[in-house]
C-alpha cells in the first residue's frame, strides 16, 4: 500500500551554477534564462500529475523553479529547513584550482566517515541532516499522497540518504542536475523506494545558452 509519493527535483540553473561559484544556503540567487527554460520543460513534463502539495525551501531559486505549479492554484509551502548546506566563507568564490583542492579534501574526509567536518563558517552533513530530518518529517506528516519537492544539490544527497536509509559517507552516489527528477515512493511500512533516478528525460530537447 503506497502511503506517500515524493516527487524530489533539483532547482533550476542559476548564473552561479553556469559560471562555477559556490551558492550553498547564503546565496539568494534567482535562475537565469537556462533555469527558466529548465523550469518550464519540467512543468510541461509533469504538471498533469495530481500534486496534494508542493513545497520548497527558503531560498528563491527552488520557489521559481516551481513556479509554474503554484500559478495553478496547488497548495504550497516554503521549508526552510529543507535550505542548501551553508558552504561558510567559500559561498559566492569562484571553484579556482585551490579551492576545488580544498572541495575534494573535505569530500574525501565526509567519504571517510568524517561526517562532522565541515569548511570554515559552514556546516557539516550531520548538521545538515539533523535539519533535514526535521523538515522532511513535517513534510510527511501533511495530508494527502502526491508532494513535489523542489530543493538543492548537496541538500538532496543528503535527503536521499535518509529516505533511503544509506550511511551519509555514501550520499555521493546520488547524481544530481538542474531539474533533475527524483521519484520516491513510501510503502505502508514507512520504506521509501527509487522509481526514477535523476531523470532528465524532460531536458533532453533543451537548447540552452
Amino acid at each position: 500500500m503506497l502511503t506517500k509519493k515524493i516527487y524530489l527535483v533539483r532547482h533550476g540553473q542559476t548564473e552561479y551554477n553556469l559560471r562555477g561559484v559556490v551558492q550553498g544556503s547564503g546565496i539568494d540567487a534567482p535562475l537565469n534564462r537556462n533555469g527558466e527554460l529548465q523550469a518550464k520543460a519540467f512543468f510541461d513534463a509533469y504538471n498533469h500529475v495530481p500534486f496534494d502539495k508542493v513545497f520548497y525551501t527558503g531560498l528563491k531559486r527552488t520557489k521559481q523553479s516551481v513556479q509554474g505549479f503554484l500559478d495553478l492554484g496547488l497548495s504550497h509551502e516554503a521549508v526552510p529547513d529543507l535550505n542548501e548546506i551553508s558552504w561558510g566563507r567559500y559561498e559566492g568564490v569562484p571553484m579556482t584550482h585551490e579551492e576545488n583542492k580544498y572541495y575534494e579534501h573535505m569530500l574525501e574526509r565526509w567519504s571517510s566517515g568524517d561526517l562532522d567536518y565541515a569548511i570554515e563558517g559552514g556546516e557539516s552533513p550531520i548538521k545538515v541532516a539533523k535539519r533535514l530530518k526535521k523538515g522532511i518529517d513535517y513534510i510527511l506528516s501533511q495530508e494527502g499522497e502526491i508532494f513535489l519537492i523542489c530543493m538543492h544539490g548537496r541538500a538532496m544527497r543528503i535527503l536521499l540518504s535518509l529516505l533511503l536509509r544509506y550511511d551519509l559517507k555514501y550520499m555521493d552516489v546520488f547524481k544530481h542536475q538542474n531539474l533533475g527528477l527524483y521519484i520516491l515512493n513510501q510503502n505502508s511500512l514507512g520504506i521509501f523506494s527509487v522509481e526514477k533516478n535523476n531523470c532528465g528525460e524532460h531536458l533532453k530537447d533543451l537548447v540552452l545558452f
